[in-house]
């Protein structure tokens, strides 16, 4: 049996939170998947060595629109799929599905709107499918690594950037947490971003904590994720990385300024710990901006805690 499940939101972090339901669909019937993603979201790097996941089909730029239709719809004909799970109501990936002489489509209802919470849409629809009580936790499988991380230091991954500039709390402020928390616990930071975030990478590791910091920005995703399964905490924005940190069971600390709390922080709670502007409860959410009101005392004494 040859299946399809289409994920088709953007970056790491809606890839990493979707994967307790292509595997939840993988297990029902026995067979690794193959998984329709933007190349934005990484999905090829992040499901590398993942046995429920057999491909990733990129769905690229051109196959977008009235013309990508064609496109898609060949690039799918010639995998000969049984099944398709659409994990969204698209009218457009029905359709592609029925061109590719896909016989058994399994797609969210119009009643899923875009406004609502995408982690409770996907849960409500693979148990629908599966008939079985399906977690929200995600589990990122990778193989083991050697390990030569030094055992005389906390490893702390500090997030630094995010996907937009309302999303980042400030560079000076990682500096000053670093430099407090080192006065209290022997630790090595790793910081996560990419060559794009140059500036804030050059502003930590010139600071007088650089000298114990270690950057990603030169390393691809998979050469990251054994790094960050031996570290001991995660520290940052919501991000892809903060993401990729639950995933690979590390326990992480997630600051909410501009992004739905609801959907992003509360689907591994066991794991992930969070931190609001103040006067926020449950309650930021995308033009929240409340970078400039993230308590700096309470993001220092959650990190202490998680680190001991």
């Amino acid at each position: 049996m040859k299946i399809l499940c289409i994920n088709a939101r953007k970056g790491m972090g809606d890839q990493i939170i979707f994967l307790p339901y292509i595997h939840a669909i993988s297990q029902k019937f026995k067979t690794p998947v193959s998984l329709l993603a933007k190349d934005n979201s990484r999905a090829k790097d992040l499901l590398d060595e993942d046995r429920h996941v057999n491909e990733v089909i990129s769905l690229k730029k051109e196959m977008d629109g009235i013309g990508g239709i064609f496109k898609l719809t060949s690039e799918l004909k010639k995998r000969a799929f049984d099944k398709i799970f659409i994990f969204n109501s698209s009218l457009r990936y029905n359709l592609i599905a029925r061109l590719a002489g896909i016989k058994s489509i399994y797609q969210y209802p119009f009643s899923f709107g875009k406004k609502d919470n995408m982690v409770i849409s996907a849960k409500i629809f693979s148990e629908d499918i599966t008939n079985k009580v399906v977690s929200t936790e995600p589990n990122l499988i990778i193989n083991d690594k050697e390990n030569n991380i030094d055992k005389n230091f906390k490893h702390v991954v500090f997030g630094i950037s995010a996907s937009g500039k309302t999303k980042i709390w400030n560079i000076n402020n990682y500096i000053k947490l670093g430099q407090e928390i080192s006065k209290k616990i022997k630790c090595k930071f790793y910081i996560a971003a990419g060559p794009n975030d140059i500036e804030l990478i050059n502003k930590f590791k010139n600071s007088d904590i650089g000298k114990n910091s270690i950057s990603f920005e030169k390393l691809s995703i998979k050469e990251i994720l054994p790094i960050i399964k031996n570290c001991d905490c995660y520290i940052g924005n919501d991000t892809g990385f903060a993401h990729i940190s639950v995933a690979l069971k590390i326990k992480s600390l997630v600051i909410f300024m501009d992004t739905p709390i609801k959907v992003y922080g509360r689907y591994a709670p066991a794991i992930m710990s969070t931190v609001e502007p103040e006067g926020e409860h449950e309650s930021t959410v995308h033009d929240t901006l409340g970078a400039d009101a993230v308590s700096f005392d309470e993001v220092l004494n959650k990190s202490i805690e998680i680190l001991n």
